[in-house]
Parts: C-alpha cells; structure tokens; sequence
C-alpha cells in the first residue's frame, strides 16, 4: 500500500473505526451497520485509492477471510462480529504487508487489555458504567484492538512510505 492509498482511506475509515471500539466496548457487539458501512467505504474510495486492478483484486480478501472466520466462529473462537468486521477491514489490507498487519494487531491486542483492564479492574470505569464489557467474564470486546488495527495500519502506510 502507499501513502496516497492510506491518505484517500484514513478520513473515512476513522470515524467507523471509532464507533466500532465504543460500541463493542460499550454493548459487546459490532453492527452488521458498521460492517457495511466500511465495505461500503472500500468499495467507494478504493478504486481511488488502490487503482481498478489491485482494487478489483483486494475485494478477493472479502469472502476468503470470511470462510476462514466464520470457520472458526462456528468453533467458538471468536465472536460473529469480530469476523465480519475482520472481513469487512481485509480488502483494505495489503497481503505483502501480512507481517506488519499481525505484529500490529499483537500489539493493539496486548495495548487493549492493558487499558480496558485498567479501567475494568478499578474505579474508572465508572467514567462508563453501564458499558457491557465490564461484566463480560472472560469475554474482552475485539472491536476495539480491530479497530486500533486498521486505524494504526493505514496511519504508519501514511506516515512512513
């Protein structure tokens, strides 16, 4: 991907982004509303962004990441929306930026928790209390390290090529 590329999708996908983390945070469910609306982004700005060819060919991303998670939906390892959100983020990402793609959401994963069980686990969550994920056992809201993803990908793309 290219800064240009980055450029043309960071405005319209930050916003999404945005809301994805705080109703996930807040409800512990990603709408299938948020989900279309960035397929819904990438099928309006990439031909912008990528050119047709490398546009037409991302859109591969789409269905095959959503077999491989809805695979393992069906196993309980993660959540529904989480794999359509994962679905819907994939076309934007580049598959030769693979290795940069997991060490960030590593990081955004790791970064998440720290911060949503420093709120959780003490008396700031009640600058929220109402939010779902504070009583969610075990369950930790993905939307928001997804979303940290995406949001931190096309912004280092932006900055740094």
């Amino acid at each position: 991907m290219t800064a240009t590329s980055a450029l043309w999708l960071l405005p319209a996908v930050t916003p999404i982004a945005i809301y994805i983390a705080w109703n996930d945070m807040r409800s512990m469910k990603i709408t299938n509303a948020s989900v279309l609306a960035l397929v819904i982004v990438y099928a309006v700005i990439g031909p912008f962004a990528f050119g047709l060819e490398v546009y037409a060919w991302q859109w591969l991303h789409l269905p095959a990441t959503l077999v491989v998670c809805m695979a393992l939906w069906a196993l309980r390892v993660m959540g529904g929306g989480d794999a359509k959100m994962i679905a819907a983020m994939s076309p934007i990402f580049m598959v030769g930026d693979l290795v940069l793609i997991i060490q960030l959401f590593a990081a955004c994963l790791l970064g998440a928790l720290a911060v949503h069980s420093l709120f959780r686990f003490t008396a700031l969550k009640n600058f929220a209390p109402d939010w779902k994920s504070w009583t969610a056992g075990r369950y930790f809201p993905k939307g928001l390290p997804l979303s940290m993803t995406l949001f931190f990908y096309l912004l280092i793309i932006a900055v740094y090529r």
